[in-house]
């Protein structure tokens, strides 16, 4: 059973036209045979067409990770060598520890139940150089701005305000929206590599909030395109005031979405390939204003006690309904 995306239908009603296309073999279409419509078909089609059933307009075939977000950034050859050149000493380094971790590393050591093994702490700056910060108004969509500091505590303090005004350009209708995204993280020379947590089963966070609902974010990039903007929900309840909280949360209570859509197929959360972490707030609702969340650290733990794979129900339905 496949996903279906929305703009999968733009595409059908092309469908019959490039069928017609992709019969002309590449000799006719210069021939002398080929009728004046046949001709007025390939000139239609052929700008657009990228290869066999792929629209150059994205409708079938996502261009790039970041749709539509990404910022080109065009650099000659010669800043490419240079800047190439200024990294080795720090990518060997980084090919040195992950050499010293593989061969020191003891699964006895590292893996123990009952045990918080912390993944993000906010005790320096370079831990916060970790986190992307992100908002509607970055990309022209509203008015909200966030941003993640120290606290006076020397804690990660994640803050801003949130506008639901929009744009009067016609574009936008809803807005109201920030985020924090891990970077994605990396083994040496540029090489994309994935958090490992398939020995445990639940994360840990302790935080300081101010009564609002966070989302959490655990990204899971898969290969292909229709698998680039999986992610996995769960919502963390914060309680306000000035005391610390510790929330654990099973990682069989995470549910799947992409681009804001929770899929009707639903399945565990493939613990062995995950990109990043993240946290979303939104104003929906009318809950503008400012808002403030504080972070200790962030975590995961194998829980004995919690046998539960995965908690939602999955009900099979039969092919012939549309979007299943």
């Amino acid at each position: 059973m496949f996903r279906l995306r929305h703009r999968w239908l733009a595409v059908l009603g092309r469908s019959g036209a490039e069928r017609q296309y992709h019969g002309l073999t590449p000799m006719c279409r210069g021939a002398a045979g080929v009728t004046e419509r046949d001709r007025l078909l390939v000139r239609q089609l052929e700008p657009n067409l990228v290869r066999p059933t792929v629209l150059a307009s994205g409708l079938f075939w996502e261009r790039h990770r970041k749709g539509g977000y990404q910022t080109e950034q065009r650099a000659s050859t010669k800043d490419l060598i240079v800047n190439g050149l200024k990294e080795l000493r720090t990518e060997f380094a980084l090919f040195q520890q992950e050499w010293k971790e593989k061969l020191e590393s003891d699964p006895l050591v590292v893996f123990r139940p009952g045990e918080i093994d912390v993944v993000f702490g906010f005790e320096s700056q370079p831990d916060l150089d970790r986190w992307v910060v992100t908002t509607d108004r970055d990309h022209g969509e509203g008015y909200s701005q966030a941003a993640l500091e120290r606290s006076p505590a020397g804690f990660g303090l994640f803050h801003g305000t949130l506008e639901s005004r929009v744009p009067k350009d016609g574009r936008i209708k809803r807005a109201g929206y920030a985020n924090i995204k891990s970077l994605r993280v990396r083994k040496s020379f540029k090489r994309d590599a994935f958090y490992d947590w398939s020995q445990y089963n639940t994360l840990v966070l302790k935080v300081r909030g101010d009564g609002r609902s966070y989302l959490i974010n655990l990204t899971a990039e898969g290969y292909y395109d229709i698998l680039w903007n999986d992610i996995y929900h769960y919502v963390l309840y914060t309680r306000g005031g000035p005391h610390w909280q510790v929330a654990k949360i099973p990682f069989s209570k995470f549910f799947l979405a992409s681009k804001g859509r929770v899929q009707d197929q639903q399945g565990p959360v493939p613990l062995n390939r995950i990109t990043n972490v993240g946290f979303s707030v939104g104003s929906r609702g009318g809950h503008e204003g400012s808002f403030r969340l504080e972070f200790d650290f962030i975590g995961v733990e194998f829980d004995p006690s919690h046998q539960e794979e995965f908690a939602y129900e999955m009900y099979r339905q039969p092919k012939y309904i549309v979007a299943t």
